[in-house]
């Protein structure tokens, strides 16, 4: 069951992308760049799935369909 819409889709894509250029550029490093990078990496798979454990539990549902 989706329980993310496009635009938090859109948000989630944008936020990974800009962590992940921040780790390259060594703006973020050491432990904290990559525990960034992981967490980023976990919201990437949520957007391109479109469903987030998080949301569920909570109940929170920001797609269309509901």
């Amino acid at each position: 069951m989706k329980n993310l819409g496009r635009i938090d889709r859109v948000i989630r894509v944008i936020v990974t992308l800009i962590v992940i250029s921040l780790y390259y550029t060594d703006v973020l490093n050491g432990i904290w760049g990559i525990l960034a990078v992981a967490l980023a990496s976990i919201t990437l798979v949520t957007s391109l799935v479109s469903f987030c454990p998080i949301y569920s539990v909570i109940g929170i549902n920001t797609s269309n369909k509901r």
